[in-house]
């Protein structure tokens, strides 16, 4: 059966690239081919660089090629062509031949646009994912063919960040997920930091905890795009944004297999997020709950943050009901408890930790189609408290590892933090500030924070600039905003 829309995309895409051509008919001279044709056999060649037999005959493989590429071969040409031109061991790291046509075109005066504005090249990228999600799910999961499509999606990004067409304008606003339960009255979706509210039993209300909560406004939704952007924008983090982008992928490919009435295997989303404090676990969490609601994992995209505290109550029958409470308002998003493992104290008889885990496993069977539960903390603690529990263990069973920052790094999240509060670093502290977080980062001190250290390192910078210039008379816009070596100097 032939997805129309897949169809039609790869159809309006060949359009662009005509247009492409026709305004500059030498842009490939030379070549021997056009920019369509180039586009065509590079997308021949990303398939057949994805496929996995796995012992199937190749029958759906090659009808797809036939029906969306419009290339008729046998399993023996297809095999053929993979093994000579999709194999080579550069292949993964090399952008297809068209997209330095398309970017050169994108990087012209008056260059041409999709319908929303957006550069050819952004159309062409998501094609390519399109194409291979839908390649990836005809015949089920593959690790391999998932990983394979991550890889290539992240080259096809930084190709694209490298030409200065990543982030562009002209991005057509998000659509209201469907699954959406605007209607449900629950706490905490206003995207600011409140108290979870509690019915007590003379009537009054009391704050129970101070969970910071990420409402997914209708009105203002991003699109899956944006939200890939602002992942894979963050500083540092390959090894986590490869991973996530395997999940994200597997999830597209699980969504179209149900849509076209495949059998799907079940796997778990919940997730451990193991790493030192400061690595960026909760900024991932946020962005991965919005992810989630576009892909229609959950309805709501909120992010529920809590810890030990939020979920144990101290005294008998309190824990099962605040917990309840806690798990209640994340329904519809994801639940981000961060040091999990203090849940988990062993040889205390009086502490009802067991009973917060307890309730939490029941509610996550009970809500397992509209809540994601994300476990955070140090590495060898969460493998341990996973590992403490039969239940635990077999609905945790992906990990995402998020590394320590290194110098550059903090560098840069130190560089970004400066700029959203307009403040430049000149030439001689920048220098400076390289170096001390890189001494930092590299002598990793108990006390280390990741990008917290960043942080507070910006912070005192600041407070000394403040006292440095406080009594200048006639202070001028660059001394109001320029931190120098005095102010950087610990």
């Amino acid at each position: 059966m032939i997805d129309y829309n897949l169809k039609n995309k790869i159809d309006d895409t060949f359009r662009l690239v005509d247009d492409i051509q026709n305004r500059n008919p030498a842009l490939t001279a030379g070549t021997g081919m056009t920019v369509r044709e180039m586009l065509k056999y590079n997308l021949l060649q990303y398939v057949g660089f994805l496929f996995e037999s796995d012992g199937t005959d190749g029958r759906q493989e090659l009808e797809f090629i036939r029906d969306y590429l419009g290339s008729v071969m046998t399993i023996s040409q297809f095999l053929n062509f993979k093994y000579g031109k999709c194999m080579d061991k550069n292949f993964i790291n090399t952008p297809p031949r068209c997209m330095l046509y398309i970017a050169k075109s994108d990087l012209t005066d008056g260059a041409v646009k999709s319908p929303e504005g957006r550069p050819v090249s952004k159309e062409v990228v998501e094609l390519f994912g399109d194409v291979g999600t839908a390649f990836v799910a005809l015949n089920g999961e593959s690790v391999t063919e998932l990983a394979n499509m991550s890889n290539y999606s992240l080259m096809l990004d930084n190709f694209l960040k490298e030409y200065g067409l990543y982030f562009t304008d002209g991005i057509p606003k998000g659509r209201i997920n469907p699954k959406s339960r605007n209607l449900r009255n629950r706490n905490n979706t206003n995207g600011l930091k409140t108290g979870i509210q509690n019915k007590t039993t003379d009537g009054k209300t009391a704050a129970k905890t101070a969970a910071n909560t990420e409402g997914a406004q209708a009105e203002s939704e991003e699109t899956l795009e944006q939200l890939m952007e602002e992942l894979n924008s963050l500083v540092g983090l390959k090894s986590v944004k490869q991973d996530l982008t395997n999940l994200i992928n597997l999830v597209k490919v699980r969504k179209l297999r149900e849509e076209r009435g495949m059998k799907q295997p079940d796997i778990t989303l919940h997730l451990v997020f193991s790493g030192n404090p400061g690595t960026g676990k909760t900024t991932v969490a946020r962005l991965l709950a919005k992810i989630y609601k576009v892909l229609g994992v959950v309805s709501e995209g909120q992010l529920i943050e809590v810890d030990r505290s939020n979920l144990v109550a101290g005294y008998i029958g309190q824990t099962a009901t605040q917990t309840a409470e806690i798990v209640e308002s994340a329904i519809g998003g994801i639940l981000f408890i961060d040091e999990a493992y203090t849940l988990i104290k062993s040889g205390d008889e009086k502490d009802f930790g067991q009973e917060a885990v307890d309730t939490l496993l029941k509610l996550m069977e009970d809500n397992r189609d509209d809540l994601i539960v994300i476990v955070a903390g140090y590495t060898d603690k969460m493998e341990e408290f996973v590992n403490s529990n039969p239940g635990l263990k077999s609905r945790f069973n992906k990990y995402i590892f998020f590394n320590d920052y290194t110098g550059k790094e903090l560098t840069s999240i130190y560089n970004s933090m400066a700029k959203k509060q307009e403040y430049i670093t000149d030439e001689e502290a920048s220098k400076y500030v390289q170096e001390y977080l890189t001494k930092r980062a590299k002598a990793h001190e108990e006390n280390f924070a990741n990008a917290r250290e960043a942080r507070n390192y910006l912070e005192r910078c600041i407070e000394r600039q403040a006292t440095r210039i406080v009594n200048i008379k006639n202070i001028s816009d660059d001394d109001l905003k320029t931190l120098t070596l005095a102010d950087v100097t610990e």
